[in-house]
């Protein structure tokens, strides 16, 4: 059973990179083990939470035709994430919010992410905001849902 999930992350994340709006952002394919103390990051098939349970993406899909080909419905975490290290969370609110809306333009630029039978869309959104002694953090969970077929 092939799924397009992967190359939806990869794409994601090539825009990402490529994204001159995000100068200074910390762009991730997933989870990642680095020395950077990067503030800001957007983070693709990962929620940035170091104790959860790391879910990237899922999907379901279905025959298309008689023919083998199937209809895959699919949702990829992305999360976009602020850290400050006053209180201000207001700062903080708004940068992730800076960062998420980069993603949404790719998408309303080109909804099949350059990849062919492909459609996809920023189906929902959920922020999780925070302060502790090390400041203020602000993460933006995005869910980048669609449609392909394989």
């Amino acid at each position: 059973m092939g799924s397009r999930i992967p190359e939806v992350i990869a794409r994601l994340v090539a825009l990402g990179k490529a994204d001159i709006g995000l100068d200074g952002v910390q762009v991730s394919d997933g989870p990642e083990v680095t020395e950077t103390s990067a503030p800001d990051w957007l983070l693709f098939g990962f929620d940035g939470d170091q104790t959860g349970d790391f879910e990237a993406a899922q999907s379901v899909s279905d025959w298309a035709d008689l023919g083998g080909g199937r209809e895959e419905e699919f949702q990829v975490t992305v999360a976009a994430l602020a850290k400050r290290g006053d209180t201000d969370i207001v700062s903080a609110r708004a940068r992730v919010y800076e960062i998420g809306d980069r993603v949404e333009a790719w998408i309303h630029a080109d909804p099949t992410l350059g990849l062919v039978s492909l459609q996809a869309a920023v189906a929902g959104t959920r922020l999780v905001q925070d302060q502790d002694g090390n400041g203020a953090t602000a993460v933006l969970l995005m869910t980048v849902a669609g449609r392909g077929f394989t």
